[in-house]
């Protein structure tokens, strides 16, 4: 048993299938969860500095605040529920999410991520938003699958480039070409 796998078991949840369904490596899917949460409790943090710009009177900076922070909590509900135990619906919450295939997850994280840019640019909604894109991204990442192998994208690239030779030198050129001395007579519908 590998590294890798024993960390798996260790970090498995209750009840959860031993056999994975899909071939994302583990490493992608602890980078997901990971910069979910990361990125969700940075996002909260920031949002709320970000509400205090009611103060110099902006009014779409708190509501980019609070934008941020509901989705900041949002992506840890989903990402880490064990960080909201004292919620009744979070595990089952994230359970059916966890069901959803993995672009379902990243159009959501993407989508909730832009409000709060568009509404305000500052650096503390750019980058608190930004990690739950990048979340969304690296979901996206990892609903394209598995790479194929060596042997396969070889042969895939030879079957590509491969080129029968022709015995005339003219029948790669334009269909339907004719010769210099052929005219035909101009359409009238033109």
């Amino acid at each position: 048993m590998s590294f890798g796998e024993k960390i798996a078991s260790i970090m498995e949840r209750p009840g959860q299938d031993p056999v994975t369904k899909d071939e994302v490596p583990w490493w992608m899917k602890y980078a997901g969860r990971g910069v979910g949460t990361i990125g969700g409790f940075f996002a909260i943090l920031l949002g709320a500095w970000g509400c205090v710009g009611i103060i110099m009177g902006s009014v779409s900076a708190l509501i980019a605040g609070m934008w941020q922070m509901v989705a900041g909590f949002l992506v840890i509900i989903i990402e880490a529920p064990c960080c909201c135990l004292f919620i009744d619906f979070v595990q089952n919450l994230s359970d059916w999410v966890d069901r959803k295939p993995y672009w379902q997850r990243a159009a959501v994280y993407c989508l909730i991520a832009l409000p709060a840019i568009i509404l305000d640019a500052g650096l503390g909604t750019i980058f608190g938003s930004g990690l739950i894109f990048a979340t969304g991204i690296i979901y996206g990442l990892m609903s394209l699958g598995k790479k194929a192998s060596v042997d396969d994208m070889r042969m895939a690239a030879a079957v590509e480039t491969q080129v029968t030779p022709s015995s005339n030198m003219r029948s790669t050129l334009v269909e339907n070409a004719h010769p210099i001395g052929f005219s035909i007579a101009p359409d009238n519908n033109v």
